[in-house]
């Protein structure tokens, strides 16, 4: 009877979502503790983690990798044009953008999302509310906190191409005063319409005790990264939003056995900014990318990414989880 009992809320169990575990596992010994002095031990984990059978992959605009040269090539000749290439649900939306020489960008701010670029090529001449003006050159880094006005012009006679994540289908509000009548253009669809509202916007602070994260508006990343040696890290850290310097050295590429990691609830996309990194998708095999280019991996797809050639390489992770969890196959953290 206790059995037949045993067995039933089991099957319940699992139909919710969930399992259950004999008490013999609740009641594990605990590691030992690590001696003074001695750097604290590597804890690994093991479960039951549900990957998708069929993994919807690629979907609309995304691709396992955009070729920079490819949407260059595409928009030849034209003095100012935008493309989008990643759609990431409510995520993200992530655009190549060039403006021409004399394009200005009026003060503007975004109500609720963080706006994220890299500077390509050429320059810009970037303002953000609280901040003294900087011109961003190729490489910089740029962001900007929700409902935090900022402005850009294109500084000297080239045109200056970045790009820009931010969430998608969002529109610019433009700051007034209440007596101003700057009545901007009504965008498609829409009616500009006054509002009010009280507070301020994201501003620049830290939550964590690492890196540069969301201290600052940019980060030149020759200078600092390549110039000055730094290590990279994470550039935004904050729930729903992580843009993350990832900078090393150039190895041998691994073997197939490799995998890499999974992740389960979200997608993640990469802008290349130093040197030749090298992909492994699931189901594909060994690309490799250039600056420029930007690399997209779907929920449920192991990846992994390393460093080619002899030189550094650095890429830009993109995705909304700081935190998010890294499946890996059962063995590859054992052995390690």
């Amino acid at each position: 009877m206790h059995i037949l009992k045993v067995a039933a809320l089991t099957g319940a169990a699992m139909m919710l979502g969930f399992a259950i575990v004999g008490s013999h596992a609740q009641n594990a010994p605990a590691a030992p503790a690590a001696g003074r002095g001695a750097p604290p031990q590597r804890v690994v984990n093991f479960a039951w983690a549900p990957k998708p059978i069929k993994p919807v992959g690629w979907t609309g605009m995304n691709k396992p990798v955009h070729r920079v040269a490819d949407v260059l090539a595409r928009h030849k000749g034209q003095a100012r044009w935008a493309e989008e290439i990643v759609r990431d649900g409510e995520n993200y939306s992530g655009k190549w953008i060039q403006m021409a020489p004399g394009d200005k960008i009026a003060p503007q701010f975004f109500a609720d999302d963080r706006v994220m670029m890299v500077v390509y090529s050429g320059q810009l001449r970037i303002s953000i509310q609280g901040h003294d003006p900087v011109v961003a050159g190729a490489g910089f880094l740029v962001q900007v906190p929700y409902r935090t006005t900022y402005s850009m012009e294109v500084v000297g006679d080239l045109p200056a191409v970045r790009f820009e994540v931010n969430g998608p289908n969002r529109l610019p509000f433009h700051p007034t005063t209440q007596t101003a009548d700057d009545k901007p253009a009504d965008p498609r669809g829409f009616r500009m319409t006054r509002i009010s509202w009280a507070g301020g916007g994201g501003g620049f602070t830290n939550p964590n005790t690492n890196s540069f994260s969301n201290t600052r508006p940019w980060l030149d990343f020759n200078k600092e990264i390549v110039q000055g040696g730094g290590r990279g890290g994470a550039f935004v850290s904050e729930n729903g939003n992580f843009m993350n310097v990832i900078n090393q050295p150039g190895a041998p590429t691994p073997p197939d056995s490799n995998l890499g990691h999974w992740h389960t609830d979200y997608n993640e996309f990469w802008y290349i900014a130093q040197g030749r990194v090298d992909y492994k998708i699931e189901g594909m095999p060994v690309f490799s990318t250039g600056v420029g280019d930007v690399v997209y991996a779907p929920i449920g797809l192991y990846h992994r990414a390393s460093g080619g050639g002899t030189g550094m390489s650095t890429r830009i992770a993109i995705n909304p989880r700081p935190s998010g969890l890294h499946n890996y196959n059962e063995t590859a953290n054992a052995q390690q």
